[in-house]
């Protein structure tokens, strides 16, 4: 029958089925690590997909307790100085053979050069050559040229007739100098309301056309002049930058001592005191120093010297609110008076003596004796 002949596909299906066929594999769950989540997964889990927006989602983890607090980080910090540690540091071997080694060798360096001025017998600290003095010198003169031409300060040109005035005086005055060979440069400044003059060191001469009415003739700008150059023949800028030196090292040695405490008022308070009992009175020498030896280079260059007289009159009359002498570092107009009437013999004297040309002069033997190479008189007027 037909039914047979159609069984016998599906029972040989069925048998080959049953003979490749095996049971599935019994899964047994073992127990995994504690694997922490993905940062990804757990920035995700935190910050999920936020719709339309482009931003990225970050999560502030500054209180995670796995990352570093600062604040606990400076609530535990230990101070920078404290009591016992300053205590300790005093107390220091080293710091005192510091101390000591240093003390020495600024007491070494500072006897080492000690000079004696030859008119009046001052003793002061002087550690600058006049290379340095030079140098220094150089640059202060481009910074003066620059804030004149900032200050729309015109420089006179040579054919101009006080520039001719100056540049004649100094002809006379160079020579009998002891500086010929320094390199003079000599600027008129047009300026009808500042009388002042001064020359730095190396020879660089600015005089303000206003000085020049009030000198009204060569006499009393050689007088001025004279003066101006006794200051570098003297090295009076070289012993103004030792003291300010020697006052900075100082001053810094106490805010150093003190611990810094107080930077401000002391620095202050130092300053203060060092100009006042140092600068002031040590400029009112060197001033008293410089009215002297111009006045005597004046009269070898055949310049009357009572002509100065006349000038610092006419400059007393002009000042008439000067502050207290004790105050400034330049004596007072009256007492500046005094002082070149008491040296007027000796002045008139040097004119009559003077060939006018500056052989063996008075500069030539302050300089030597500067140097120690001559003895000089010295006066203790000054």
């Amino acid at each position: 029958m037909r039914p047979l002949h159609l069984a016998l596909p599906v029972r040989a299906a069925v048998r080959s089925f049953t003979t490749h066929w095996a049971p599935p594999p019994r899964i047994v769950s073992l127990p995994s690590p504690a694997i922490p989540p993905s940062p990804i997964l757990r920035h995700h889990a935190v910050c999920p997909r936020r719709p339309f927006s482009r931003t990225a989602c970050r999560r502030n983890e500054w209180r995670d307790p796995r990352r570093h607090d600062p604040h606990e980080h400076l609530r535990q910090a230990k101070p920078l100085f404290t009591s016992q540690g300053f205590k300790r540091f005093i107390r220091s071997p080293s710091l005192h053979t510091v101390i000591v080694v240093s003390m020495g060798g600024a007491i070494l360096f500072y006897f080492s050069n000690i000079q004696t001025v030859p008119v009046s017998g001052r003793r002061r600290f002087n550690c600058y050559s006049e290379a340095k003095v030079n140098v220094t010198a150089e640059a202060q003169a481009k910074r003066i040229e620059w804030e004149l031409e900032r200050a729309g300060r015109r420089i006179l040109d040579d054919w101009d007739w006080r520039t001719r005035l100056v540049r004649q005086v100094m002809q006379r005055l160079i020579p009998v100098s002891g500086m010929e060979d320094s390199q003079w440069e000599i600027k008129v400044i047009d300026d009808p309301h500042t009388a002042n003059a001064f020359v730095l060191p190396g020879g660089k001469v600015f005089v303000f056309s206003g000085l020049i009415p009030i000198a009204r003739n060569e006499h009393g700008l050689a007088a001025v002049l004279g003066h101006e150059i006794a200051h570098n023949l003297a090295e009076h800028v070289g012993e103004r930058m030792s003291s300010q030196l020697g006052a900075n090292i100082l001053l810094y040695s106490l805010i150093t001592l003190t611990g810094g405490f107080g930077i401000l008022v002391t620095s202050w308070i130092g300053n203060a005191m060092l100009d006042l009992v140092f600068s002031r009175p040590m400029g009112r020498r060197q001033e008293a120093e410089a009215d002297y030896i111009g006045l005597m280079m004046m009269a070898e260059a055949c310049y009357d010297p009572r002509e100065a007289l006349g000038f610092w009159e006419r400059m007393k009359r002009m000042s008439e609110q000067e502050p207290p002498e004790w105050m400034s570092t330049h004596p007072s107009h009256s007492n500046r008076i005094q002082k070149i009437q008491e040296w007027m013999p000796k002045a008139l004297e040097k004119l009559q003596e003077s060939d006018c040309q500056g052989t063996a002069g008075f500069a030539s033997l302050f300089r030597q004796a500067l140097l120690g190479r001559n003895y000089m008189e010295k006066r203790h007027d000054i």
